[in-house]
């Protein structure tokens, strides 16, 4: 009797409402899966339509497209003899649940539905969804006409079941569920269920990857088991960057695990492990030999598949890895990065323009735009031929391969300095030092004439001329100049990113970024639509404090010297 089972989860760039490009990513994880010899697969939450469809869940289309590529998924070769679990939404009984498909060889095992909902931070779950709320109950689901016509099936079991093969038992958990204080894995493992599944749409924080790591080996701790985790990665045409880290653990120890940040779009870990561990492990825990199970047994979708094979003692298993985290000044390097990388891409545009003051905050901004450069390049070297692809379509240039940071950031990247009459020498000077050292196209502006402009016009009307307070002037003369200088530079940043291109017979526009860190945002010190108003701020969501730890890092990382004595 075979006891090792091979199982592969993977973390897959979905975009939201792009059905053919996540069919296609769906498959290539499946295809890497089976070529490693697995038997399992498991994907993101959401992973069919994407997890930031927002109001679009609430459109039937939505549900139609994502059965649409359920029935081409099912009839691919691909997804023949491996367990293929996915995640899509799912209407019943008039109720939008999101699910989990689980099928194999054309037939639906298993619908379960999400049970513990999402509705912190930036998740809006409940707006979407609504929770299964009857734990450890299965009913029957009819399946829409295109599906049965395919499966032979009229229903299917629908709700709060497991899954139970030949050899073993695999119980689902999504998301939020991992994070909730009564998460399903821990009845599940204490109903004799060994392989716990989570599949996520969790986002990057900073310093939240080792709480995910710590709460996944703590699940398999308790009560022994293997876990695996999938996630979503990527942007998903949202404000939020999901890192990855696809992972799988045994007995409270991470044995296999992906990349945080990375611009692969398809990621796919695997591991081999001894099912007669997990059962050594339970059978040595005085607690859960003695232990009453409670609750009613979970109803167990019986299926005629083993994830193991006969002949499989010279198979060698996965051991325990350690995992290095990044820090926090590495985190802000990656994490934004490969967002804008990603939102560039899609966007359509040429590349980025930023207002570079020389100061903390626009000079972060910079360092990241470079440090994606710096991936991108990587990238390519490692022969990644979508990221090349994606570079030679949004320079124009189909031949076009770069092999230098400083030389990729020259093509999508041009930088500013807008200069008044108060502005100091040693600020132009750090921009464009710092300019120079990543490779920027960089531009001095005056702003002068347009200030001037706008207080005649106001002098013309009213017949008086605001002074600064150096000047003589009051403290709310000396607010409003300083914000009309402000928003001057915004009207010129927008101007020079849509027409620079332009200027220089080049096609398309550029994307504007913005360089208001959290504190200012948390505490409304900036102005109003002045160069906070962007199209993307990639260092919103951080402070000060580690602004100015990062850019100690970008001196050390990228031998940025211009930066020297900014923080």
């Amino acid at each position: 009797m075979g006891r090792k089972v091979t199982l592969a989860t993977c973390s897959l760039n979905q975009w939201a409402l792009d059905f053919e490009g996540n069919l296609t990513r769906i498959l290539k994880s499946i295809e890497i899966a089976k070529q490693r010899g697995a038997k399992y697969r498991l994907g993101p939450e959401l992973e069919i339509c994407g997890y930031g469809c927002a109001d679009h869940f609430y459109e039937s289309d939505t549900l139609l497209h994502c059965f649409q590529v359920l029935k081409s998924l099912m009839e691919s070769p691909l997804t023949q003899d491996i367990i293929c679990d996915v995640g899509m939404p799912v209407m019943h009984h008039n109720v939008r649940y999101n699910c989990r498909v689980i099928f194999l060889n054309k037939k639906i095992l298993l619908i379960r539905p999400k049970m513990l909902l999402a509705n912190y931070g930036n998740n809006r779950e409940f707006r979407w969804f609504s929770p299964w709320s009857r734990p450890r109950y299965v009913e029957e689901y009819f399946l829409p006409r295109m599906i049965q016509d395919l499966t032979g099936q009229t229903t299917v079991p629908f709700g709060d079941g497991v899954l139970s093969t030949k050899d073993t038992c695999l119980g689902s958990e999504i998301c939020a569920e991992l994070w909730n204080p009564r998460s399903p894995h821990v009845d599940m493992g204490l109903d004799g269920i060994e392989i716990f599944t989570n599949s996520s749409a969790s986002y990057h924080e900073l310093r939240k990857a080792d709480h995910r790591v710590n709460l996944i080996k703590s699940a398999t701790t308790k009560s022994g088991g293997i876990y695996l985790f999938a996630n979503q990665k990527g942007c998903d045409g949202d404000r939020l960057y999901y890192d990855g880290c696809a992972m799988i653990a045994i007995n409270g120890d991470i044995v296999a695990r992906g990349a945080q940040f990375s611009l692969e779009d398809v990621e796919v870990v695997t591991a081999t492990l001894d099912l007669e561990d997990v059962r050594s492990y339970r059978g040595e825990s005085i607690f859960l030999t003695a232990q009453e199970y409670e609750h009613k047994p979970y109803t167990r979708i019986k299926t005629d598949f083993s994830l193991s094979d006969c002949d499989d003692r010279c198979l060698p298993t996965h051991q325990p890895v350690e995992w290095i985290f990044h820090t926090p000044e590495e985190e802000i390097s990656l994490g934004p990065a490969c967002w804008l990388w990603d939102y560039l891409r899609r966007s359509g545009q040429a590349g980025f323009l930023l207002p570079l003051s020389g100061g903390v905050d626009s000079s972060s901004t910079a360092c990241i735009v470079y440090s994606m450069c710096v991936q991108i390049c990587q990238a390519i070297k490692d022969g990644n031929s979508q990221v090349l692809e994606d570079v030679q379509r949004v320079v124009n240039d189909s031949s076009y391969r770069p092999e230098d940071p400083r030389e990729l950031c020259g093509h999508l990247f041009t930088t500013c300095y807008m200069a008044s009459e108060n502005s100091s020498e040693d600020t132009r000077n750090r921009a464009k030092d710092l300019a120079a050292q990543i490779g920027s196209n960089h531009l001095n502006i005056n702003i002068d004439m347009a200030v001037k402009g706008m207080l005649g016009i106001f002098s013309m009307v009213t017949g008086k001329w605001p002074q600064f307070c150096a000047n003589g002037g009051s403290a709310r003369e000396n607010l409003a100049l300083q914000n009309v200088q402000a928003r001057i530079r915004m009207i010129l940043a927008y101007l020079f990113a849509q027409l620079c291109l332009w200027a220089q017979g080049k096609p398309g526009g550029l994307l504007v970024l913005g360089s208001a860190n959290v504190d200012e945002s948390l505490t409304g010190y900036f102005t109003k639509y002045d160069c906070s108003s962007a199209d993307i701020n990639p260092i919103g969501g951080v402070s000060k404090m580690d602004l100015k730890c990062f850019l100690q890092y970008c001196v050390k990382s990228f031998q940025l010297t211009a930066l020297i004595g900014s923080w």
